[in-house]
């Protein structure tokens, strides 16, 4: 049976860890912990532990940053000072910030550091 909080775990395919990670925290504003888990090097995104999601950064050589496939929206305050970081940063926005219906907040897509598309979610 599906969990409410059907996320459990995400993984971003990264190229250069170190310059990921670096983007990462700088749009983000937080810090992310190192460590290494199946051959591959992770950058762990924080969380407030079961039951709430998380994920990392990873790089490993059987995985390779696309814009193809499976699209990770990360939940933030606003979604409009980290739109302006990641251009700062080297990234750049495909899905400017966009009002979802009946009050639910807005989304917006970037492309980040390594060349994945990646989405943001606010309610503000």
């Amino acid at each position: 049976m599906l969990k409410p909080n059907v996320p459990a775990w995400f993984e971003i395919p990264v190229s250069r860890i170190d310059r990921a990670q670096k983007f990462y925290e700088t749009i983000l504003g937080v810090q992310l912990r190192r460590g290494n888990m199946g051959g591959g090097e992770l950058a762990v995104f924080p969380y407030g532990g079961q039951p709430q999601a998380s994920g990392a950064l990873i790089q490993h050589e059987q995985l390779e940053p696309s814009v193809l496939g499976s699209t990770i929206y990360l939940n933030v305050d606003d979604l409009r000072p980290v739109l302006a970081r990641v251009h700062e940063h080297g990234g750049d926005t495909i899905v400017p910030r966009t009002e979802l219906p009946d009050g639910i907040g807005y989304f917006a897509q970037f492309i980040d550091s390594e060349g994945n598309r990646v989405g943001l979610f606010s309610q503000a």
